[in-house]
């Protein structure tokens, strides 16, 4: 069992921004952060994430809580498992009441099993002096952790001298199982990269053949931890960069990455062994930087930038392409010494609405009318995706490079479909603006009782009750606690606002009386006496009048 006191230390050391931030992009929303909601589809977000209150909230659906829930319910985990997830992604280390945990095992693994690495790939010349070839220094092999696994023998030979459970050691994506039972190695005779979590957190390893092995690079495994497509390698070194300097360089591969840091460019990251997709826009977002695709100049290069791009303009991401000339890579024109030529192409980098307008639009002929309207139809259908004001911005661009009229391409500017807030639910905005006060305020319950009844608050008298009985996670409590729009409100406008309420009522309830047949007369009249000549004029003077339960 996980110790409580290292549950309550993990809780103590996230931010719920960030945690959520590292599954969905988030949007800065005043003081909260806004998003898609991922337990429902829809097209305008009603997720919202309060950094102050350490919550979510989605208006829409109404799920809500706090990190560890969030976790949970994405990620379909228990508690602990949610909680060990938490602190694998932070590098944290849980203490156990007894027995340990698949996230702490194989984090122990992986960390012995790179120091093993490291110590390998200084006794082996032939790795070392590929990597000295292309360039890479000493220092720069120590600060990225580089090592070199030899053959599948000695790795579970050394796994079993350092008790490590072979069990554990493939759930970390170390080793595999064959047919016939028998364990082997996933990376042998490769130069390895450690692979870490944002955090610092060892989670995989790419390898780099040095026998000519026809899969030049290989990844470790997806396993509970290490999902590479939610992962840029490098990220942990750079993103103190990237957030100083509000830039991130995506290139494409690990030596890409270590000669940019080797050369001053410390914000580069590289995606591994796959395309730059949607699940990395999370890790993009962070920091909020302009986004440099830095790709090889060839067509596989190319066609990855564009596609990059388009999904980055339509994002909102701001950013730029550098294609590199000739076939010709990053990492071999710095280790030539041509730091400066790659610095004034990272400077001159094409904006990404432009490279994207440029690379549709020039794959057609556009002598031939038909493929014409064809790369009309395709500019058009990018610039639909974007912003109105940045697709006004870029028609006369696509216009140009068609030659065509802008008018062409028209204004159609489809209605905005209406925010599902929780205020549409609203039928009285004091009321909820009440309930709100007393639950950022719950000293001032006690003032409140004094003249409402719950039944006055009619469909919302459930979620008073609910606030009186401290039931902090019910969701309708968590919505109200993000809701920027209604105010917490100080003692005296509380009162202002109570009375204005209770008049409301009081008329409301006159009016009911009256129309009541079933009221005995004398009765009815001494409420009305009541409620016209004594409560609603001492309401009226500034005075909360203590309720009745007979008016």
């Amino acid at each position: 069992m996980i110790d409580n006191a290292s549950i309550e230390s993990l809780k103590n050391s996230i931010d719920i921004v960030d945690v959520i931030g590292s599954f969905i992009e988030l949007r800065k929303a005043g003081a909260n952060y806004k998003a898609n909601c991922p337990f429902h589809g829809e097209k305008t977000p009603s997720f919202v994430v309060s950094p102050s209150k350490q919550i979510y909230h989605c208006f829409g659906c109404g799920v809500g809580g706090d990190s560890i829930k969030f976790v949970m319910e994405l990620e379909k985990l228990s508690y602990p498992e949610a909680i060990e997830k938490l602190a694998s992604m932070y590098n944290f280390s849980l203490n156990y009441t007894k027995g340990s945990s698949d996230y702490s095992d194989a984090k122990h693994v992986l960390e012995a099993i790179q120091k093993w690495y490291v110590k390998n790939l200084d006794q082996n010349q032939t790795a070392k002096k590929y990597l000295l070839d292309r360039g890479v220094s000493v220092s720069s092999i120590e600060r990225f952790g580089i090592g070199y696994v030899p053959d599948s023998a000695s790795v579970i030979h050394f796994l079993n001298a350092a008790l490590l459970p072979l069990p554990k050691a493939m759930d970390a994506g170390v080793i595999a199982k064959g047919e016939r039972g028998e364990f082997y190695a996933r990376l042998v005779e490769r130069i390895t990269f450690p692979i870490f979590s944002a955090n610092g957190a060892a989670v995989g390893f790419g390898g780099r053949t040095i026998t000519n092995h026809p899969a030049k690079y290989i990844n470790s495994p997806q396993t509970k931890f290490f999902n590479k497509s939610r992962l840029l390698y490098g990220y942990d070194l750079a993103k103190e960069s990237i957030y100083k300097n509000k830039k991130l360089i995506v290139c494409e591969g690990y030596l890409d990455v270590v000669m940019f840091h080797q050369a001053g460019f410390t914000e580069a990251v590289a995606t591994l062994g796959t395309a730059l997709t949607s699940e990395h826009l999370p890790l993009l977002r962070k920091g909020d930087p302009k986004i440099i695709l830095a790709y090889d100049g060839d067509k596989a290069g190319v066609t990855a930038a564009l596609k990059a791009s388009q999904m980055l303009s339509v994002a909102g991401f701001d950013g730029g392409v550098v294609l590199f000339p000739d076939g010709q890579d990053p990492a071999d024109l710095i280790a030539r010494g041509e730091s400066e030529s790659v610095a004034k192409l990272l400077r001159e980098a094409k904006p990404l609405i432009p490279f994207v307008l440029e690379q549709i639009i020039y794959a057609y002929d556009l002598n031939d009318p038909r493929a014409k309207e064809a790369a009309f139809g395709a500019a058009k259908q990018f610039l639909e995706g974007l912003s109105q004001i940045i697709k006004d911005a870029y028609i006369p661009m696509a216009a140009t490079l068609l030659g065509v009229a802008p008018a062409l391409f028209g204004r159609q500017t489809q209605p905005r479909r209406a925010k599902e807030r929780f205020s549409q639910k609203r039928d009285d905005v004091a009321q909820l603006s009440i309930l709100k006060t007393l639950l950022e305020k719950p000293n001032l319950i006690d003032n409140v009782l004094d003249v409402i009844d719950i039944n006055m608050f009619g469909g919302y008298a459930s979620l008073f009750s609910a606030l009186i009985n401290g039931e902090k996670e019910h969701p309708h409590l968590m919505g109200l606690a993000v809701d920027e729009s209604l105010q917490v409100m100080n003692e005296k406008e509380l009162q202002d606002v109570l009375r204005n309420f209770l008049i409301k009522h009081y008329d409301m309830k006159l009016k009911h009386i009256v129309a009541d047949t079933n009221i005995p007369f004398a009765k009815k009249s001494f409420l009305i006496r009541k409620i016209k000549t004594d409560i609603i004029p001492r309401l009226k003077r500034g005075e909360l009048v203590a309720y009745e339960i007979n008016c």
